[in-house]
């Protein structure tokens, strides 16, 4: 009876605690004990140690993400209307596993135009993603899992976490020349040879608008010459677009490369992202689409998309994506958007006036045309890391060691100073 109850209640208290110092605890403190910490972010440790400095005149110029004037974060005015009618009034239920029926068809239309031929023919494969970053890691491993003989082609440079979506999937990575330093402006030399070099049906990533981290943008004509090459060669192009609406200030304007790739008749694909153009950083609000041969085939692939991202997460959010529909499916909220994106996009195209003529009217002896030849968030601006290093620790400004300057940190109050700053590092 005794040993009984002693068993019970061995049973209700769960296993023994290990000895400290015994062979199983020993094991058991060492089964992680190789694990090394993770490298920092180069931008997300960029922002780390600005929040640790106490100067008064530090400045951040590393972060991507909008600011207003005075520096602080901004929700757009079309986003709290939308927030305003969900709250209380709609409930938050499990999306299905390719996301917002609604919020889907309104990205598609901002992508492939309003009147799409190939949206009528049902032949885009579309899911919800989260946001960008999520839209391309599902591709990736679409394209490893079914083309899994594949590589990628990624510029030099481009945003980081390219290399680590693809890697993670992984897919082979080849790159290819895009920035010329000296012009600090396109290799488009380079990056036409990379095109016709490549083994035929590669695919490639190519940013849509506001290419991060360089500003640097094709002309329309170079946008027609590399879609002419692209079919010569049969590659695959994946347009990465997070920026539609805030590069330019015109959602149309900064969808034309991929209108000039369906104009030509390529099969594409597409990763939007609601972050930069709606603000919806946190939301995690993205679309991934891929134009198929048919409708047929659209929903064979729409449906392994699916099946791919349902290990990964089941199911999208539902906040962003409630916030996007309302907005893009109601005419004066969709007014509002397109009203605010440009006025975001107008306020880095001035701030990048402004500190143009400020080092112009410091007397450096360098050319700075490339500030505002160079379009969207970030103006690669050319300093060298050893630059970058005296910014920070004699002026307190932060950005990261490539030169990359975030306009959106750039405001009236600052500019003078931060002008000063770069006039006395690079002269």
């Amino acid at each position: 009876m005794a040993l009984h109850l002693a068993a019970s209640a061995i049973r209700r208290r769960g296993p023994l605690p290990l000895l400290p110092g015994s062979a199983s605890a020993r094991a058991m403190a060492s089964l992680f004990g190789h694990v090394e910490p993770a490298p920092k972010d180069p931008i997300l440790g960029v922002t780390e140690a600005f929040l640790a400095d106490s100067s008064p005149d530090k400045v951040n110029v590393g972060v991507g993400a909008y600011r207003d004037d005075n520096g602080k974060p901004v929700v757009l005015d079309c986003v709290r209307e939308a927030e305003s009618r969900i709250a209380g009034n709609l409930n938050m239920e499990y999306l299905p596993m390719g996301g917002s029926i609604k919020m889907i068809e309104e990205s598609l239309k901002l992508a492939y135009g309003e009147d799409s031929e190939f949206i009528k023919d049902k032949r885009i494969a579309a899911v919800q993603a989260l946001s960008g970053t999520g839209a391309c890691r599902l591709f990736a491993d679409f394209q490893k899992r079914f083309l899994p003989d594949s590589q990628i082609y990624i510029p030099t440079p481009t945003w980081s976490n390219h290399h680590n979506i693809w890697r993670d999937a992984q897919v082979p990575q080849r790159t290819y020349s895009y920035y010329h330093p000296e012009s600090r402006g396109l290799d488009f030399a380079g990056l036409m040879d990379a095109i016709k070099n490549a083994p035929n049906g590669s695919f490639f990533l190519l940013h849509a608008c506001a290419h991060n981290p360089t500003g640097v943008d094709p002309t329309e004509e170079q946008w027609r010459e590399i879609s002419y090459q692209f079919k010569l060669k049969n590659h695959f192009p994946f347009f990465d677009m997070a920026y539609q609406g805030f590069a330019s200030g015109d959602p149309e304007r900064d969808a034309k490369a991929i209108r000039i790739f369906l104009e030509d008749g390529h099969q594409i694909g597409c990763a939007q992202s609601y972050a930069k153009n709606m603000g919806l950083y946190g939301q995690r609000a993205g679309c991934l689409s891929v134009l198929c041969e048919d409708e047929m085939q659209a929903v064979a692939v729409k449906s392994q998309l699916q099946q791919i991202a349902r290990p990964m997460y089941s199911n999208p959010p539902v906040h962003g994506a409630l916030v996007v529909s309302i907005i893009l499916n109601d005419p004066e909220l969709k007014s509002l958007w397109l009203s605010e994106v440009k006025g975001m996009a107008d306020r880095i195209i001035g701030m990048r006036k402004a500190l143009r003529e400020n080092l112009e009217n410091l007397g450096s002896p360098l050319s700075w045309e490339h500030v505002t030849n160079q379009i969207g968030m970030f103006c690669y601006s050319g300093m060298t890391p050893e630059q970058v290093d005296r910014l920070t620790n004699e002026y307190h400004i932060y950005m990261t060691r490539n030169g990359r300057i975030s306009m959106a940190g750039v405001t009236t109050g600052n500019v003078a100073y931060l002008a000063n700053a770069i006039h006395d590092v690079t002269k």
